[in-house]
């Protein structure tokens, strides 16, 4: 994406640098700065997390001993395993029990769009900024700039209800539901209760912070749109008589 603008913008000879900080106050680099900063809530909510899930166990020889198991982003439950009751495993009948579910693709799918999105803001904002000039003088870099917020705008879409199942779906995988599942809890004499999984309001917030950047960027084809021919054409033939 940020090479298709720098291809737009190189493509002129109208390159020379000239600051112009007052495009921050129109709605088309106002908008920018608020996706460049959204873009970032998102990876660091989704991005940042860790959390652990926790068991209370009884076995032979162990009363009531916490077990945990550490989870972090891209979420491949089905490489973490509950930490063991004691060194001896129950006395043999505890065996290594992995939490369920790999749900990294969805997870790495909303974390890179957001990174992708912030070093696109980046770009178009230096291009706002120092090269204002190309942008309204001609029509190529606003069909092009057009053209990927039209796709940003439907990868936010597709991204954010996908990280949203995956998300739902972290949480019964770390949850109370998990009890019945564990072989070793089966065993004569162990019994095992659900204590607590850490708090996923956090990742909550990522998926709102995911459909909040899908309104942006719908907000942002509009504004794009405005400041391409296709829009003064529209306007000629709908006055023509």
């Amino acid at each position: 994406w940020c090479w298709c603008l720098l291809a737009a913008l190189g493509s002129h000879r109208m390159v020379g640098l000239r600051m112009d900080i007052s495009v921050l106050l129109e709605p088309l680099g106002f908008v920018k700065v608020l996706e460049w900063v959204f873009a970032i809530f998102v990876f660091a909510t989704c991005g940042g997390f860790r959390g652990e899930t926790a068991l209370l166990v009884s076995c032979e020889g162990v009363v009531n001993k916490t077990v945990t198991a550490a989870f972090t982003y891209p979420f491949r439950l089905n490489t973490v395993v509950f930490s063991a009751p004691d060194p001896k495993g129950c006395g043999g009948t505890w065996t290594d029990v992995y939490l369920m579910g790999d749900f990294s693709s969805s997870a790495h799918f909303f974390v890179t769009l957001a990174a992708l999105v912030f070093l696109y803001c980046v770009t178009a904002l230096v291009v706002y900024i120092g090269y204002n000039h190309v942008y309204q003088q001609n029509n190529k870099f606003p069909l092009t700039d057009l053209s990927i917020s039209v796709l940003i705008a439907f990868l936010w879409l597709v991204s954010t209800f996908v990280w949203a199942k995956a998300l739902a779906d972290i949480k019964v995988a770390t949850g109370a539901s998990i009890v019945p599942g564990i072989e070793s809890c089966k065993a004569p004499g162990t019994t095992c209760h659900f204590l607590s999984v850490t708090s996923m309001g956090i990742l909550n917030v990522s998926v709102v912070f995911g459909l909040l950047n899908m309104i942006l960027w719908a907000g942002n084809v509009w504004l794009v749109y405005k400041d391409t021919n296709l829009h003064s054409q529209w306007n000629r033939i709908s006055e023509s008589p």
